[in-house]
């Protein structure tokens, strides 16, 4: 999510929504970013909500995720590890969120564009103001002109958070692929990087433009929201992640909500319903946005009769 105002500037849940797709994760690890620094401990013992559904022989744990987390923040619990344990089969939205060198062919595809450089879409202010916070990664405006605004948001999108300590080696998908690894678990995935990336590349223009607009409107204050969303998924406050990562983008952005909400919860109830028809226990884990609000995964799955419980 464009880790941004949690409750004001409605751009902001577009930008929330783009990075919120575990693609994010992947074009953090491609781009050079500064160096991290070290997470504050936490006291409060986590709670972050998981689900569960069942029928006759399948159970299917749903658990939500953040992509990027401060290295040593502590989110498991009895009830995560034990549905993680169990299951013989681990679904993500990718299966590949560390593949460099897959992301890069894609990003010199779908992210560049030679012909509509950005000094060519955005005013002379917004250059400067992109300039600055390229300065902060390393690069410029000058060096940015040939990313299309999707690439170019995304990737200051997550500058300021991995500058403040946010890391993607210890966001919670890349923490469960290496378990999922070391205990043989067969690894599945509901989209492809492919898939996520030209989601994102065929957005229409003016959506990418409000996208890498909010993104450098609330540069500066990126990491302070991302910690209190951490804070709210800790808790397993699902209704605080609604409002967040939600509500306000599905009444402003309509269009986007749909691209990246609405469709793909659908198309991942779908897979699952498929999931139910087999056996044993399978645990999913995708980002928490997808599992809150009134078109999650959850609803989806109620419309086709299948029901979802928390797990407390």
């Amino acid at each position: 999510m464009s880790l941004t105002s949690f409750f004001s500037a409605t751009v902001v849940r577009a930008g929330r929504a783009i990075a919120g797709t575990a693609l994010g994760l992947a074009l953090t690890a491609a781009v050079a970013l500064p160096l991290l620094t070290p997470a504050p401990a936490h006291a409060q013992d986590a709670a972050p909500a998981l689900w569960v559904v069942r029928d006759a022989d399948s159970t299917i744990y749903l658990f939500g995720t953040v992509h990027v987390l401060k290295p040593g923040t502590d989110w498991t619990s009895a009830r995560v590890d034990q549905a993680f344990d169990s299951a013989q089969d681990v679904w993500f939205e990718i299966d590949n969120p560390d593949d460099t060198a897959a992301i890069m062919p894609l990003i010199q595809q779908h992210g560049l564009s030679m012909d509509r450089p950005l000094s060519s879409l955005l005013t002379a202010d917004e250059i400067a103001h992109l300039d600055v916070a390229a300065r902060a990664i390393g690069a410029s405006a000058a060096q940015m002109d040939p990313l299309r605004p999707w690439f170019a948001g995304l990737t200051l999108s997550m500058a300021p958070l991995t500058k403040a300590g946010y890391d993607p080696a210890s966001g919670v998908e890349l923490t469960l692929l290496a378990r999922a690894k070391t205990a043989g678990k067969s690894i599945h995935s509901f989209e492809s990087l492919e898939q996520q990336v030209r989601m994102l590349a065929e957005m229409p223009e003016d959506m990418q433009l409000g996208f890498l607009r909010s993104t450098l409107h609330d540069y500066d204050r990126a990491a302070e929201m991302l910690d209190g969303m951490v804070a709210a998924w800790r808790a397993g406050d699902t209704e605080a992640l609604d409002a967040v990562m939600v509500e306000e983008m599905a009444r402003d952005y309509p269009a986007l909500y749909r691209i990246m909400l609405t469709d793909r919860n659908a198309d991942w109830a779908n897979q699952i319903e498929e999931r139910l028809k087999g056996s044993g226990v399978t645990f999913v884990a995708v980002g928490a946005g997808h599992l809150v609000g009134d078109t999650s995964v959850q609803t989806f799955l109620a419309r086709k009769g299948i029901t979802a419980n928390r797990v407390e």
